[in-house]
């Protein structure tokens, strides 16, 4: 298996002054009037239109923007230019299948902008948790250091959450975890009542609002049902439930963390199933002619599937254990039996219990379908073929005894 280069960030709290977080606003808007701009132009391609501008055009077209314009040309030309690269790099994404078609931004919501070209002496430490980055037409800004800053840093991202909190994060290939060399695999399964079941018997649940958070959350949404649009009194309020929301975001990241660390340590060979997550949590919201089914449970089920944290724990295992997490077809892997290999969709009785009907195997459901994910991993690392599981064998009950492995 060939592994690339992966490039991974590190993220620090931003301690911006009241004068210097204005100034970061100013970039942030920037960095969105530019990309809204790019957005626009590729808009209104047509076929049979001459082609949308390219990055080299719309450099050319920035400089031209920035003669005319007293607003943007006070700003700083290497965060409008990333703008543009950001966006370049976006339609790279889509054209090539891996990312949705970039879209408008919105004020308020994924506040950014990118430095690059950083020197050495653009990040210092003045003490043993604060330091200082340089960010242009601002200045030194401080940062909490709560962990080394990596070395080579070439770029960084300045960012502000809903909440308003800022941060910055550096770009650095990630340090690999060491493999054990035990020679264990684990699978693991994820699910929504179950976070990751591990085929070792483990059960992991990421962790969710607390009981104070809901009852607050649940005021807080009503109190913004009441407030008017566009007032001062409904911007306190959504500031609010995103400082909520944006604990139990950050207890989920450090669940993610911790667990994917945690694998990545104890296991030689990490086994999931290839899901599709961004179809999986798609709307099942229709048009007016043609609307969709059971909309309001599929909502909550997408939600559930979010909470769980299933994309970012199988990101940062990929980051932390590059060429051994193994992606087998997710088929059949809850109704196979893992002790005899019948495929019986009967023998989950419940979302907890599995019990074959053919060989009498009662186990966990969702610990017999990380074994099933296992078992599927070292088939297909045996084979060298990519992950791959073998067909289903539909049979009715029966006590076969060459079946029993």
């Amino acid at each position: 298996m060939v592994v690339g280069k992966l490039i991974g960030v590190s993220r620090y709290r931003l301690q911006p002054s009241p004068a210097q977080e204005a100034a970061l606003l100013v970039h942030c808007g920037h960095a969105r009037f530019v990309w809204n701009l790019a957005v626009e132009q590729h808009a209104h391609w047509r076929p049979g239109r001459k082609r949308a501008p390219g990055f080299a055009e719309q450099c050319r077209q920035l400089t031209e923007a920035r003669a005319e314009s007293g607003w943007l040309r006070a700003g700083s030309i290497i965060v409008q230019q990333q703008a543009l690269k950001d966006f370049a790099q976006a339609m790279a994404n889509f054209f090539g299948a891996t990312h949705r078609r970039p879209t408008w931004r919105k004020r308020g919501c994924g506040e950014g902008f990118r430095i690059v070209a950083v020197k050495a002496g653009d990040v210092r430490r003045l003490s043993r948790h604060v330091g200082e980055v340089k960010v242009p037409k601002v200045g030194w800004v401080r940062f909490r250091w709560s962990r080394p800053v990596p070395d080579g840093v070439k770029s960084y991202r300045v960012t502000r959450d809903r909440a308003g909190r800022w941060h910055v994060a550096f770009a650095a290939i990630p340090e690999p975890i060491p493999v054990p060399g035990t020679g264990e695999a684990v699978g693991v399964d994820r699910g929504v009542a179950v976070s990751a079941a591990l085929s070792t018997g483990e059960m992991l649940n990421a962790p969710g609002p607390r009981a104070t958070e809901k009852a607050r959350l649940l005021r807080l949404l009503r109190k913004l049902a009441r407030a008017k649009r566009g007032s001062n009194r409904r911007g306190k309020v959504k500031a609010a439930i995103a400082r909520v929301k944006a604990r139990e975001s950050d207890r989920r990241k450090d669940w993610v963390e911790k667990i994917s660390t945690d694998l990545a340590r104890r296991f030689d060979v990490i086994a999931v199933e290839d899901l599709k997550i961004g179809n999986m949590t798609r709307s099942a919201r229709g048009s007016i002619d043609a609307p969709g089914r059971n909309v309001r449970q599929k909502a909550g089920l997408n939600r559930g599937i979010l909470a769980a944290g299933w994309g970012p724990l199988i990101t940062r295992l990929e980051h932390k254990a590059p060429g051994r997490v193994v992606k087998v077809n997710p088929a059949y892997t809850s109704q196979r039996c893992s002790a005899c290999g019948i495929v019986d969709a009967k023998s989950r009785e419940s979302q907890a219990d599995f019990r074959c009907r053919s060989c009498g195997y009662a186990c966990n459901a969702d610990v017999n379908a990380a074994r099933n994910i296992e078992h599927a991993a070292g088939h297909a690392v045996s084979a060298r073929e990519g992950p791959r599981v073998a067909g289903p064998v539909h049979r009715e009950p029966q006590h076969d005894l060459l079946l029993v492995r």
